[in-house]
């Protein structure tokens, strides 16, 4: 999830461990421990596009990193926070690191929560970013915040803020639920043979759903608000893999297949080729578009394979927003 997401749940974990010992300080701790996890995009600042990509979401989500740093994050703490234990503070701390990976394992990345097994949790029933999650969680909280530390309304606000937020979570597994059947559905009504399917909010909201369906030959990306009146229609999107033939086999371009969990395509512009990554949509909801969020231009020097991620355009990003805004509200 986004940074203040994060930042919200670790604080209310904080709260809920420590706050009767130490007050709004059990926030500012839980905050700090609800953002650790996701300093290992500094990663990209230091290595190759891969390996950042393999790095994120790896070792610092798992829940060994919490075990082994936990009590040392609450020793370091201890030092200068005398209201409250080291078992208390490295209690606040591993629950402030451990929520936030099972939190991301329920957007599209996925989390490698039980790091070094080569295995990543993506439940996919929340973007990375969700106002109907995050807000009300964050009004309960400066309500908490707002209360002495001995208040029992002060440890009420953060509750209740708690079972709303987890509430809504468990909420969108279940519209995941009705838009999967949903999409299956039209897949059978339009007698499309299919090999697979995967299916995640779009951006900013859970009313409006995406499809990416697997063919032999193609993908296909559908749509479902909760709003349409029409069927659901689906575009093709060739996979176009005979066009790194000569490369695939390259170490690099098969850690990035592995990343992409095999949900790619690519494509030639300019005579450059673009690997695709599906799983996070296209740039656009237009019935022409071509662009998808995460593509990476593909090159090659002495006989190594290198990934450039293709820039992205603020005034993208602003058409995005708004043809959401419109498509939610139905076809």
């Amino acid at each position: 999830m986004d940074s203040l997401t994060q930042i919200v749940l670790g604080a209310a974990v904080g709260q809920a461990v420590a706050g009767r010992q130490i007050g709004n300080r059990a926030m500012l701790y839980g905050a700090i421990a609800g953002t650790i996890p996701d300093l290992d995009v500094i990663a990209s600042n230091f290595t190759d596009t891969v390996s950042a990509l393999e790095i994120h979401r790896g070792f610092t989500h798992s829940i060994l990193f919490s075990v082994l740093f936990a009590p040392v994050f609450g020793w370091l703490f201890s030092l200068f926070e005398k209201q409250a234990s080291w078992k208390k503070l490295s209690w606040l701390f591993f629950w402030g690191f451990v929520t936030h990976p099972l939190l991301d394992a329920h957007t599209t990345w996925g989390t490698q929560l039980f790091w070094p097994l080569d295995l990543r949790l993506a439940y996919k029933n929340i973007f990375v970013i969700d106002p109907l999650y995050t807000l009300p969680f964050l009004i309960f909280l400066i309500m908490a915040m707002r209360q002495k530390r001995s208040s029992p309304k002060r440890r009420k606000y953060n509750k209740i803020g708690l079972i709303i937020s987890s509430s809504y979570l468990a909420l969108t597994l279940v519209l995941k639920g009705i838009t999967y059947f949903k999409f299956q559905d039209a897949l059978k009504n339009q007698d499309i043979d299919y090999v697979d399917m995967q299916t995640k909010p779009s951006a900013f909201n859970s009313v409006l759903w995406t499809a990416n369906v697997k063919t032999n030959d193609a993908y296909l990306i559908g749509h479902y608000s909760f709003f349409d009146s029409k069927p659901i229609s689906f575009k093709s999107y060739p996979k176009n893999h005979e066009l790194i033939n000569e490369i695939k086999d390259k170490p690099k371009m098969q850690r990035m297949i592995k990343i992409s969990e095999n949900w790619f395509t690519i494509s030639k512009e300019n005579e450059k080729l673009y690997f695709n990554d599906l799983r996070f949509g296209l740039m656009s909801l237009s019935p022409n578009a071509k662009t998808f969020v995460f593509s990476y231009e593909i090159s090659e020097k002495n006989d190594t394979i290198f990934f450039k991620e293709r820039d992205k355009k603020p005034e993208d990003g602003k058409k995005l927003v708004k043809e959401l805004w419109g498509r939610l509200k139905g076809n």
